[in-house]
């Protein structure tokens, strides 16, 4: 009686929350494995802290990213467009005496041109998601050399005072070696970035539009006889992502202080890789904001265990992450096949 049971629980478990449960508990197993093993800044929760201020903006590209896989469709413009913000908020700020508000505005703008132009293209147009937003990626990197071709660091006063500002952690700090409390903290991006995850993960689960996202992602002609809109579901998951990659953009910004053509590089790649790793499906239908989330800090914690193990040199890193990938989609596989065969049991 009691595997009948497990069985009915695994069974009802649907496809979604299914992978954020193997995504969570494999995060935590690496996480806490990467603790009693290496030892050093991972029993600190600042080293926590840290992965989500270095990954703040990747957390709300990957975000982005996910809703537009979950609809079926592709972004690969995304690291691009934070490129082309930073450099254009920066050149805004020192070169034309700029000031913050401006410069949010400009990441903003640039934000949601590009949502606007490759949605229609996208949905209206009937063009492959790939196809436009690999334009899109070599139209954003080529643009951020025009706007200035030399990299540099912002002087602007303001912004630099808001770049500095820190948010303290109660409670987690700790005691460095000279047994001075140093208190635990996040960077400004990392608020905006969990207030993002919140948000969407909210329109996913209790609004209409995220279940025409998923309804769009799992079969487009079922979903027309529901009376969705695919167009127009189409339309404005690219517009959220492209919007997302544009505040992703400044919070990067925020993040490095700088404008540089080379920012971001492999941003697009990463933002994939975690949407899958959070058990986003490439063939749409599949995801939750939350394991998305998990899926940027399993990324980084494979990275600075990598690093940790003093294995400095990228390949490994690049190695890892292939490797984690494959063991993931390996995992989401057998895990989806089992339900199925407990479904048909």
């Amino acid at each position: 009686m009691k595997e009948k049971k497990n069985e009915s629980i695994f069974s009802k478990m649907n496809d979604t929350n299914l992978l954020l449960a193997i995504t969570i508990v494999i995060f935590f197993v690496m996480y806490i494995g990467a603790v009693v093993i290496q030892g050093g800044g991972f029993t600190k929760p600042q080293m926590f802290f840290n992965i989500l201020n270095a990954n703040a903006a990747l957390i709300i590209t990957a975000v982005g990213m996910s809703i537009v896989m979950i609809s079926g469709g592709i972004d690969i413009s995304v690291g691009g467009v934070v490129a082309l913000v930073s450099m254009c908020c920066a050149v805004y700020l020192d070169y034309h005496d700029g000031s913050i508000i401006g410069s949010i505005f400009i990441a903003l703008g640039i934000g949601i041109a590009y949502g606007l132009v490759q949605g229609f293209l996208v949905a209206y147009l009937d063009i492959q998601p790939f196809i436009v937003s690999l334009a899109g990626m070599f139209f954003a990197r080529g643009m951020t050399t025009i706007v200035n071709t030399a990299p540099f660091n912002v002087a602007d006063e303001e912004f630099n005072v808001l770049k500095l500002t820190r948010i303290n952690v109660p409670f987690m700090g700790s005691v460095n070696k000279k047994g001075v409390y140093v208190p635990a903290y996040v960077e400004i991006g990392v608020i905006v970035a969990l207030l993002i995850v919140v948000l969407l993960f909210v329109v996913l689960r209790w609004t209409r539009l995220g279940r025409s996202f998923y309804a769009v992602g799992g079969n487009k002609q079922s979903a027309l006889m529901m009376g969705i809109n695919v167009q127009k579901t189409r339309f404005l998951s690219h517009l959220i992502c492209s919007t997302l990659a544009g505040i992703g953009g400044y919070v990067y910004f925020l993040h490095v202080g700088s404008g540089s053509a080379s920012h971001a590089m492999g941003m697009e790649m990463n933002a994939i890789a975690s949407s899958i790793i959070g058990g986003t499906m490439l063939t749409g239908g599949v995801g939750n904001i939350i394991g998305t989330l998990f899926g940027v800090l399993s990324l980084s914690t494979i990275q600075n265990i990598v690093a940790s193990a003093g294995l400095d040199q990228a390949w490994w890193t690049g190695i890892t992450i292939a490797a984690m990938l494959c063991i993931f989609l390996l995992i989401q596989s057998v895990v989806m096949a089992q339900k199925k065969k407990a479904l048909k049991s």
